[in-house]
């Protein structure tokens, strides 16, 4: 009987450690992304009176549909663009990512790709577009034409 009780501490002790190492990754991941996030009285701090930052709306396509106004001053840069070239970020200046979801996923994964290439000067709106917007902050009518990019 010792047998089986010494295979089941063992599975038990390799499932505690890889559960370890999940959870310290977690962390330093939260941390990283802590790091580089700005609440928007922030941002409008740094928008007004002249921008001292490049702001950036990488929405995708359908959001733009659903929310069809922006920030006044971005520049919008398709997300998928931007991950293909990053260097659309200019290395010199301090630029602001943003989409629509509160929880940032477009603009996370497009600021921790430019991070992994080594830019540090990259920050995510916290609560993207929506947090923008219902601190009653400024917004304008998106006018550009785009491509409704439906490929994966």
């Amino acid at each position: 009987m010792l047998f089986p009780t010494a295979v089941i501490a063992v599975v038990v002790l390799v499932i505690a450690g890889i559960a370890g190492v999940v959870l310290m990754l977690r962390g330093r991941r939260r941390r990283m992304i802590e790091q580089h996030l700005i609440a928007p009285e922030d941002l409008l701090a740094l928008l007004r009176p002249d921008p001292k930052v490049l702001l950036v709306d990488v929405r995708q396509p359908l959001d733009l549909l659903a929310h069809s106004e922006m920030i006044p001053g971005a520049k919008r840069i398709p997300p998928r663009e931007l991950l293909a070239n990053p260097s659309l970020l200019p290395a010199e200046m301090d630029a602001v990512i943003y989409c629509t979801c509160e929880n940032q996923k477009t603009s996370l994964e497009v600021v921790e790709h430019g991070l992994s290439l080594g830019f540090r000067r990259v920050k995510v709106l916290r609560g993207g577009l929506s947090e923008w917007k219902a601190k009653g902050y400024p917004v304008i009518p998106y006018t550009e034409s785009f491509r409704l990019d439906t490929a994966g």
